[in-house]
């Protein structure tokens, strides 16, 4: 392999390389936003437990509505995103809708992303500790008004490393969306590769762009994560009160 034939690669085809990264970005952000979202609201449905004096119907909704959050989360942590991206992709076109293969590739990281998402925001509402729950409820909260104001914004804080670690998998497995035609980076290497007849550096070069891709995010998601831990959201007052009621009862003979 010749460096300087990565290098005279580089400078040729960089619009290339550039339109690549572009796309493997937007791609990237975007669908890792979109799953948070959907995993925030999948996890958060998931780890709510309704009252047992709750109406019956209510929980036998909740109890299909589990079943449905399972079948989700295990067939797309299942299954590799590639095949999710062509059966998803040619099913909605050819039944549905000629719809854009971007949209396409966004659609498939955020529901695939979502599922992992969705563990990984309920291993953190599992690690918070339960009296804060307690604690809300005591206050004459909802199981709903718990989670969303106490429980959920220190399981996202709890949960933030694995958070950020789908964003930079996101980045690299983008590349498999090559496979509807999504001009990413991959899909610019292979096009590059096929007109130079220069594979190794070619690959190279698409390799150390991906590197520095991840390494740049890891090193923002870094600095994110060191801001959260110095400046700590506290629970409000009278959660935190109530919370340390709880613990002094608890220790009463």
């Amino acid at each position: 392999m010749s460096f300087l034939k990565c290098i005279e690669i580089l400078k040729k085809y960089y619009p290339s390389f550039l339109l690549g990264i572009r796309t493997t970005l937007t791609v990237a952000l975007t669908g890792t936003l979109a799953g948070f979202v959907i995993g925030l609201f999948v996890g958060g449905l998931k780890a709510i437990r309704p009252d047992k004096t709750a109406p019956k119907v209510v929980l036998i909704f909740k109890k299909i509505l589990d079943i449905l959050i399972r079948i989700y989360i295990e067939v797309f942590r299942g299954t590799p995103m590639m095949v999710q991206a062509v059966f998803i992709y040619y099913l909605v076109y050819t039944n549905i809708v000629r719809w854009d293969k971007m949209v396409a590739a966004v659609f498939v990281i955020s529901i695939n992303t979502g599922a992992y998402m969705a563990e990984i925001v309920r291993s953190g509402i599992q690690a918070v500790d339960p009296g804060q729950n307690e604690a809300a409820r005591s206050l004459g909260m909802s199981s709903l008004q718990s989670m969303t104001d106490v429980i959920l914004p220190q399981a996202i804080r709890n949960a933030f490393p694995a958070i950020g670690n789908e964003l930079i998998v996101n980045i690299k497995d983008s590349s498999v969306l090559m496979i509807i035609s999504i001009t990413e980076l991959m899909f610019q290497s292979n096009s590059i590769a096929g007109t130079t007849y220069r594979f190794t550096e070619t690959y190279f070069v698409t390799a150390m762009i991906y590197l520095c891709l991840t390494g740049i995010s890891s090193f923002i998601l870094n600095a994110i994560e060191k801001r959260l831990n110095h400046s700590r959201t506290s629970l409000p007052q009278s959660v935190t009160d109530a919370a340390s009621i709880n613990i002094a009862r608890e220790e009463l003979p």
